[in-house]
């Protein structure tokens, strides 16, 4: 399979004994480049602040905030080595922060997809709500703590002039788990609405129908949750790629793949749930997890967002 051999030939990167006291990128990162990406993500990241205080959806300050600020830092270490490109610490800095910043995002999009499967009803996907999040999210950990670790081992290497394969190697690990749990996790989605759109339940369970709930914003959380998801998924293919083809490989030398299959996906991503924030589409926190036939008339006439 692609990704075995993948990480067959990452295996055979290069040895300790490479030289990696010279520029460690392989190009100069352009500078206005970073810049953008900088803007970018700090307007997202801010404008996600302010959505999350007025919604009160506080899991999105582990989760999408958090993917922005570690994207901020990374592309703060790449502005940096725009001027100085030799230079270790922005290298170490970019190098652990945008290989783990879209992790608390995937986390986000679990989240939101578990509250999509209460509301429009548990008997159409194969796991519940609750261990749908937390099976996924606990993969997301999971992947998260491989990653740092390998960026970590990685960044003390080249700081010591030594190469960074073997974290590299530990990277790749945690890069692919993660591809593999965002593959599971989008296969899954897509039999839970078929399954809801075809009326055909995985499980016998006793709920409210979701079909009056399949209104104008859910189908829009739907939609950006694809996009979102499909963005991430492309990263993670790429990065997975980067990876196994070795320090020194044409993908990871080449400045415009990282531009647009990392920052620019990421920053989509983001920019996506901006727009469709669910918050916004589906209600503000006191709405979500509750059985919305227990939720008193008046309440909902008071929250037009919320669905109905």
């Amino acid at each position: 399979m692609p990704i075995v051999q993948g990480i067959m030939r990452a295996l055979d990167a290069r040895d300790s004994s490479d030289d990696f006291t010279e520029n460690p990128y392989g190009y100069v990162p352009t500078e206005w480049i970073c810049i953008l990406f900088l803007v970018l993500f700090s307007l997202s990241t801010a404008i996600h602040f302010f959505q999350l205080v007025h919604t009160r959806l506080w899991w999105l300050i582990p989760t999408v905030c958090t993917a922005g600020a570690l994207e901020i830092l990374g592309w703060v270490g790449r502005l940096w080595s725009s001027l100085n490109a030799d230079a270790e610490n922005p290298y170490l800095m970019q190098i652990v922060t945008t290989i783990i910043a879209p992790t608390p995002l995937v986390a986000a999009n679990f989240v939101i997809l578990g509250e999509l499967i209460w509301r429009l009803g548990p008997s159409y996907s194969r796991l519940s709500p609750v261990w749908y999040t937390a099976v996924f999210v606990s993969c997301d950990i999971v992947s998260l703590v491989v990653q740092a670790v390998g960026g970590g081992i990685a960044a003390t290497a080249v700081n010591q002039y030594e190469s960074p394969a073997n974290g590299g190697h530990i990277m790749l690990a945690g890069i692919a788990f993660q591809m593999a749990s965002i593959t599971v996790y989008m296969l899954l989605a897509a039999e839970f609405v078929f399954r809801f759109m075809y009326d055909r339940p995985a499980r016998d369970i006793v709920h409210a129908s979701g079909r009056h709930h399949f209104n104008r914003n859910t189908k829009l959380m739907l939609l950006g949750l694809t996009f979102s998801s499909l963005c991430i998924y492309i990263r993670s293919v790429y990065r997975t790629v980067e990876l196994a083809e070795g320090w020194d490989g044409y993908i990871i030398s080449t400045q415009h793949y990282f531009n647009w299959l990392d920052g620019g996906m990421i920053a989509l991503a983001m920019f996506c749930l901006n727009f469709l924030h669910p918050g916004y589409l589906l209600g503000k926190r006191h709405t979500w997890k509750v059985p919305l036939d227990s939720v008193a008339p008046e309440k909902l006439r008071s929250e037009p967002n919320t669905p109905v």
